[in-house]
C-alpha cells in the first residue's frame, strides 16, 4: 500500500471519528485538540478539516479508479 493511501486512510478515520462524536456526544474532537470550543475553528483545525476533505476526494478517485480497472480486467478475462 502506498504511503499516501495510509495517510488518506488515517485522515478519513479521524474525520469519521470526529463526526461520530459530534453526532453521538456533541463533542468536536478536532476543536478540542486545538483548544477550541465545540464548532469553533482556528487555522490548525481548518487545516485538519481541509486535509480530511482532500482525503475524501482522494478516496473517491481511488475507488472509482479501482472499479474501472476491475471492469476492464473482467472484460478482458471473459473473452
Amino acid at each position: 500500500m502506498r504511503k499516501l493511501d495510509v495517510v488518506a486512510g488515517a485522515l478519513l478515520v479521524v474525520g469519521g471519528l470526529n463526526w461520530g462524536l459530534v453526532a453521538i456526544a456533541e463533542f468536536d474532537l478536532v476543536a478540542w485538540i486545538f483548544g477550541e470550543d465545540f464548532g469553533a475553528t482556528n487555522v490548525a483545525s481548518r487545516v485538519v478539516y481541509g486535509l480530511v476533505g482532500v482525503a475524501a476526494f482522494y478516496a473517491i478517485a481511488a475507488v472509482a479508479g479501482h472499479r474501472s480497472a476491475g471492469t476492464q480486467q473482467t472484460a478482458t478475462v471473459s473473452r
